[in-house]
């Protein structure tokens, strides 16, 4: 008796932590229906005539030396690229709402 009880408490805790959760950045990057992004290796010519102008562009990081590429960063709606130098070299979903959990604000 004492085990039935254990179990049927630790099935309620478990469901009510999944029916609470936030949505995570991951399970909507993997979906399906996803927005295209800019493809690794991409010139920056190529990136904006592909999707235009990006709505912020982010001041640029390294390069003090010469083993420190120049990293800029372009902020589109529905993503940020990343390019070194002026080729990409990532591009990242942003966050679609408060409410998912996905990366951390950029660092000014």
């Amino acid at each position: 008796m004492r085990l039935l009880s254990v179990l049927s408490l630790s099935l309620l805790l478990a469901a009510s932590g999944v029916a609470s959760a936030d949505t995570l950045l991951i399970d909507r990057v993997q979906q399906p229906a996803q927005a295209a992004m800019p493809a690794r290796g991409a010139s920056m010519s190529d990136v904006e005539a592909r999707f235009g102008a990006p709505t912020q562009r982010m001041d640029p990081r390294g390069g003090q030396k010469r083993q420190w590429p120049t990293i800029n960063r372009w902020v589109y709606p529905a993503f940020t690229v990343y390019f070194e130098r002026n080729r990409v070299i990532d591009a990242v979903a942003n966050q679609a709402s408060a409410n998912e959990v996905g990366p951390k604000p950029a660092i000014r």
